[in-house]
Parts: structure tokens; sequence; C-alpha cells
């Protein structure tokens, strides 16, 4: 392609860089969208069937601290260079494309469609390619500048890797009092599965219930006395949790308008 075309991203072909969690989702992904879709390859740009050849679009799926040397490594294969990681600035590349998603390697090429998906570049042109990726993913893009990327990660690790932190101190309670150890994320799944999406719904103030919500504070110091019982070493995760749902449950309301 001229390099003065103006680049159709439903139309390009994208050489995949990092054969990780996500970026053997995201080759199938794309190349389910009808892209002509080349690896993954290797971080350093090459395969046991050569290394990559010219290409519209570089997307490199590798650990942030290899971003730098990946880019390097193809930035004379690829009109553009871009990255997925949702911490990263832009010096090294021309754009980044962060799906706000947990990938586990084995999700089916749909998993993008309907997830918002952080974008940013340098130009008009590269910012076109990132949000036009995004969509033919089927995601929504929405645009997280430098100045932002840090408090926008770190909300995105608070909804997912933090919480399975909290997760599994239930889990780790709801056995020490009794409950089957092999069942037991099975009878908690359903509450927190429906947690969630009245938060989805309606926010976390309209939501809250429990000892908690209702100022019942003997119920929480009898909670609180079971923590401590169990021995686990999680005393300080329930006070802090506490703290922050009293901070949520006497949250001033706003004046209605």
């Amino acid at each position: 392609m001229n390099q003065t075309d103006t680049l159709n991203p439903a139309r390009a072909s994208v050489a995949v860089i990092g054969s990780g969690r996500l970026g053997g989702v995201l080759a199938r992904a794309l190349r389910a969208a009808g892209l002509d879709v080349l690896g993954p390859f290797g971080r350093d740009g090459t395969a046991a069937s050569g290394t990559v050849p010219a290409v519209d679009i570089a997307l490199l799926c590798v650990p942030d601290a290899a971003i730098a040397v990946a880019a390097d490594a193809v930035r004379d294969r690829a009109r553009f260079v871009g990255h997925v990681s949702g911490a990263t600035g832009l010096d090294a590349v021309d754009f980044s494309l962060h799906p706000l998603q947990t990938f586990t390697g084995d999700e089916k090429p749909d998993v993008f469609r309907g997830i918002g998906c952080a974008v940013d570049a340098h130009t008009d042109e590269a910012l076109a390619v990132a949000t036009g990726l995004a969509e033919v993913l089927g995601a929504r893009a929405f645009r997280v500048g430098d100045a932002q990327r840090a408090g926008y990660h770190a909300a995105a690790s608070m909804a997912s890797n933090l919480v399975l932190a909290v997760l599994d101190a239930a889990e780790q309670l709801a056995v020490a009092a009794g409950l089957p150890s092999a069942g037991t994320r099975a009878l908690l799944a359903p509450l927190v599965r429906r947690t969630v999406e009245n938060w989805a719904d309606a926010g976390a103030e309209a939501s809250l219930t429990g000892p908690i919500a209702r100022g019942d504070e003997g119920t929480v110091a009898r909670q609180r006395a079971a923590v401590a019982d169990a021995g686990l070493d999680l005393l300080a995760l329930f006070d802090q949790l506490c703290a922050s749902t009293r901070g949520l449950a006497h949250r001033p309301q706003e004046d209605a308008a």
C-alpha cells in the first residue's frame, strides 16, 4: 500500500507480535473478522516460519518491559506499530489499543464484542487505525491519554485482579467456617454474580446491602471476631474493606435537581 493512502483497518494486514494469552486471542479474533493476520510471532518478530514480512500494522502483545525492543524489531516492516498495554505510554509506538477485559487465552473470537477498548495515538491517522481495529473486533473505543493512563489502569486492576483477592479471602473464610472446600466457589458464585449485576445496573450505593448498610455494628463485630479466630491473616483486609464500605454507606447524597 502507498504510504500516502488512508489505511482502512478492516482491510489491513496485521502482524501480531507475542504469543501469550492476549496475542493468541487477538490473532484469532482479527482473523475471524476477515483481516489478513500473520502470527503470533515471537517478541523479536520471528517465528518458525521466518520473520515478519511487510505489513500495515504490527500489534505488540508483549510484556510492558519488552515493548520498546519489540517495536524496534518490527519498525521497518510495519506502517503502524501499536501495543495493547493499558499502563505504558506511546514512546515506542504509534498507537495503543487496550481491551478492557481479562483473558485466559482460551476465549472465542467474539470475546471482544461489546467490551470497552482504550485507545490513544500520536496522530489522527494512527488514532483512526486504533479505533478502527476496536470496531472490527466489535469493541467500543474510548480515548485515554498518557496523563490518565495510570489511573485508568489502576481502575481496571481494581475491577478485576484486586477483586480476585477479595473473592479468594471470602472462599478461605467460608471453608474455615465449615463449607465444603470442593463446592465453596459454586455456593458463593451466585451471590457474586448478582452483586455485580446490581452494581452494573444501579451503582454501588443503590446496591449495598448487609449489616454495615443497616448500621448493625454488633453483627460486624461478630464477623470480625470470626475472621480473627480463623487464623488466616485476613483481619487487616476485613477491617479496611469494612471502613471503605462504611464510607460508601454514609456517602453524602447529591441534592436533587
